[in-house]
């Protein structure tokens, strides 16, 4: 079977740096919903497109095309009492860039430094200003199911997800994907 629109594809990945230097591995294969649900990368859509299980590529991505460029108006320095105790380098705290203003959408913000009064966090994705190479390898193709269509992703799925967070539909029937981040 062929990807197209509203197939579930599943893809093993390698993510490197432009330099080649290997960030991730995926134990488990990515999988995703077809055919523009965000499930992926649009650039990675593109590239498997049409292809069938055991089509192997390369791509890059240029930081438009991934998670971003780095935005350094996301780093904020923040008093130490506003936080819990333990506090260490590379916890996660959700929160808004402008304190007080619920219209903007949330955003991840991990602690980059801890001094005695002060905390610095940073609203970037980890990745974010980074020019990304992915190989890739199709494992498998299937007809994605009404429902799935229906939730506009892949049920069970992980990996590389753009999830939207204010998708207020019931999806308890399955594990709700993670945001885009690799550990």
């Amino acid at each position: 079977m062929k990807i197209a629109k509203n197939t579930v594809v599943s893809v093993a990945y390698k993510l490197s740096d432009a330099q080649g230097n290997l960030i991730e591995e995926s134990d488990e294969p990515m999988v995703y919903l077809h055919g523009g649900y965000d499930g992926t990368f649009p650039k990675i859509e593109e590239e498997l497109d049409g292809h069938e299980p055991g089509f192997e590529t390369q791509i890059q991505l240029e930081p438009g095309d991934a998670f971003g460029d780095y935005d350094p108006e996301l780093v904020k320095i923040e008093p130490r009492s506003r936080f819990p105790e333990p506090l260490e380098v590379g916890m996660q705290f959700e929160g808004t860039p402008e304190e007080g203003d619920e219209d903007i959408d949330s955003l991840i913000y991990t602690v980059t430094d801890v001094a005695e009064d002060k905390v610095v966090l940073d609203g970037n994705h980890p990745l974010a200003g980074m020019a990304l190479r992915f190989s890739l390898t199709v494992k498998d193709v299937r007809d994605a199911t009404e429902d799935e269509i229906q939730h506009e992703h892949a049920h069970g799925a992980s990996g590389l997800e753009i999830v939207d967070e204010d998708d207020d539909e019931d999806d308890s029937d399955d594990a709700e994907p993670s945001k885009p981040t690799l550990h």
